[in-house]
């Protein structure tokens, strides 16, 4: 079973990857850059301070920190675990895949689609009550790590599995950041 969903989760890549052409390459290097979306942190950085003011500001920006770390670092202990190699670097359909980039560390879970969905679920949790807008940026992990398929540098499987570690650590993140709200500026 476990085979079979494998051979699904190659191949659906090689479609996906081959939808790509070299008029959207630039575009999709750009987007899979995190400094890329400077300016879409800059704006969650004013929010943050807007809405919260200058003291609960810096904590959350610090506890952001803490949490980008943090998942990170998870995804790399789930990566040593599981070892499964990147596409670019499968010797049975890298021959067939567009690879732009060719990173060489593990592929399961993406750490782009973690860290982006942590850092989006927290804010969307975060900033909800002050701006409906805030939802909007549930589409930044979806392009971000649309971006490593087109690259052909994750597998569909380590995209969905990094949403999920992200939603569940992006919630849990929220709880502990308002118990410790509520015991700091209380």
């Amino acid at each position: 079973m476990l085979d079979y969903i494998i051979q699904k989760d190659k191949e659906l890549l090689i479609f996906l990857n081959s939808l790509g052409n070299e008029q959207w390459d630039g575009i999709w290097l750009t987007i899979t850059n995190q400094f890329s979306w400077t300016p879409l942190f800059i704006l969650i950085l004013f929010l943050v301070f807007k809405f919260l003011g200058l003291k609960k500001g810096i904590f959350t920006v610090v506890f952001i920190a803490l949490l980008i770390t943090f998942s990170d670092q998870i995804t790399n202990v789930i990566r040593g675990v599981f070892e499964r190699l990147r596409p670019n670097n499968d010797p049975e359909i890298k021959e067939v895949l567009r690879t732009l980039i060719k990173p060489q560390s593990y592929s399961f879970t993406s750490g782009h689609a973690t860290t982006s969905t942590v850092v989006a679920i927290f804010i969307i949790m975060l900033l909800k009550e002050y701006t409906n807008y805030i939802k909007l940026l549930a589409f930044f992990p979806l392009i971000f790590a649309y971006s490593r398929l087109y690259l052909g540098v994750h597998f569909p499987l380590d995209i969905l599995f990094g949403f999920i570690n992200g939603t569940i650590i992006g919630c849990l993140s929220y709880h502990l950041y308002k118990y410790l709200n509520l015991k700091i500026f209380n």
